[in-house]
Parts: C-alpha cells; sequence; structure tokens
C-alpha cells in the first residue's frame, strides 16, 4: 500500500486525485490550510492523515510537523491565481501566487525528501500550461508557474542518484473553480463542458505514479479538444 502526501485536495484536480487513490485503498497524507477545511477533508476522506499549513505562509511550511518516515509520493496540485497586466499587479497578489505556486511547494519538498529518498519515491508537480507559455495578464501566474518548472528540473537532476522521480504535469485550461475564476477575471462565459474534466487530468498523474521504476516521464502535456482562442 502507498502513501501519497497531496496539497489541494479540497476541490479540482486535487480532489479528483485524492478521490482516485483513496478508492485504490492507498494511503493519504493532506495539507489542509484550517481547521475547517481539514474537518472537511477528514469528512471525506476516512483514515487520511490530516496536516494542517497555510502554503501562503513559509514560516508555517518550515514548521510542518508529523510527516511519515516513507512517502511514495508527494503531489504539489494547490494553487491560486489573479490575473492582472503588469501595469495594474497588486503586490500582495504577485506575493501570494509567488508564495503558494512556488515557494511553498519546494519548501514542501525539502521537508519530505527524507521521506522520499526512503521510499524512492516521485514527486509530482501538478504545474499548468501557463507553465509554457504567458499571455496578457497572466504575468504573476505564469512566473509562479515557470519557476515550478525550474524547481523540478533541479530537482530532479539532484535526486536522480537517490531513486527518487520528478514529473511535471502541465494541464491546460481544466474544468475547476479556478477556471471557473479565471474565465470570470478574463470577462468570458464559463462552460465546462468545453474544458478538460478534472478526473481526465488525475488519470494522467496515476499513469505517472504507476510507472514501473526502471523509467520515468519527466514531463506531460494535457490539452482539451477544443480550440482556444485569446481574447
Amino acid at each position: 500500500m502507498a502513501t501519497h502526501l497531496i496539497t489541494g485536495a479540497g476541490s479540482g484536480i486535487g480532489a479528483a486525485v485524492a478521490e482516485a487513490l483513496h478508492g485504490r485503498g492507498d494511503d493519504l497524507v493532506l495539507l489542509a490550510r484550517n481547521p475547517e477545511r481539514a474537518d472537511t477533508l477528514a469528512e471525506r476522506f476516512p483514515g487520511a492523515t490530516l496536516i494542517m499549513a497555510d502554503l501562503a505562509d513559509p514560516d508555517a511550511i518550515d514548521q510542518i510537523t508529523g510527516l511519515p518516515d516513507r512517502l511514495d509520493s508527494v503531489q504539489h496540485i494547490a494553487g491560486v491565481v489573479e490575473l492582472a497586466p503588469v501595469a495594474e499587479l497588486r503586490a500582495e497578489h504577485f506575493r501570494e501566487q509567488l508564495e503558494v505556486n512556488l515557494v511553498a511547494p519546494a519548501l514542501l519538498t525539502r521537508a519530505c525528501l527524507p521521506a522520499l529518498r526512503a521510499a524512492r519515491g516521485i514527486v509530482v508537480f501538478v504545474n499548468s500550461g501557463a507553465g509554457l507559455a504567458a499571455g496578457a495578464s497572466w504575468a504573476a501566474y505564469a512566473a509562479s508557474k515557470f519557476g515550478l518548472r525550474a524547481v523540478a528540473d533541479s530537482l530532479r537532476a539532484e535526486e536522480l542518484g537517490n531513486g527518487v522521480r520528478v514529473t511535471t504535469v502541465f494541464p491546460s485550461r481544466t474544468a475547476t473553480p479556478m477556471q471557473e475564476k479565471v474565465h470570470e477575471q478574463e470577462g468570458r462565459t464559463y462552460d465546462s463542458a468545453l474544458w478538460i474534466s478534472p478526473e481526465t487530468v488525475a488519470a494522467t498523474v496515476l499513469h505517472v505514479l504507476d510507472v514501473p521504476r526502471d523509467a520515468t516521464i519527466p514531463e506531460v502535456t494535457v490539452r482539451p479538444l477544443v480550440p482556444w482562442t485569446p481574447k
């Protein structure tokens, strides 16, 4: 039975991944930003271990306790987004996206490395299509995701000798609450049927997790079958 640490299990892709792993009997270690979210996750995923930490607070990541001795995977799926052109970008929104989307995954990975090395586990960074190309109003979010790709690339090279694999998943527009918010900020009408389902991205993540240990998938991109027209 494998043990997985997951951030962002409360909704969207994170919830879909947690549901799939919980359904097949794996052990879950879930991060929750507050007691209310921890209670919700505990009810949804009976038997899961809950660890409270606010990903927007780097000091909270450094103070995490209760991590298991072995982790078969650490999956960074939580994220935040605030769109704005550079001319109107607020410092607090820039910082929050960098802290949650970039700094927190790096620090959390560092904390989990002993357990990952013990299990010869895998780190999965669920990035974004914005981590490959940045459009207008996406500067802050894309900067955090470009940086996250750099962390993954460096970590992959550093941990190869320890048997720790590293994969970045780049999902394009996915039907999640975050995507609904993005459409609102873009002034677009949101239709979830047009975009990738969270379960499809979750299936991709599980495929990455289940690749035999004699191989690795460094990167994988998932795109919808709908042509995207920039606004």
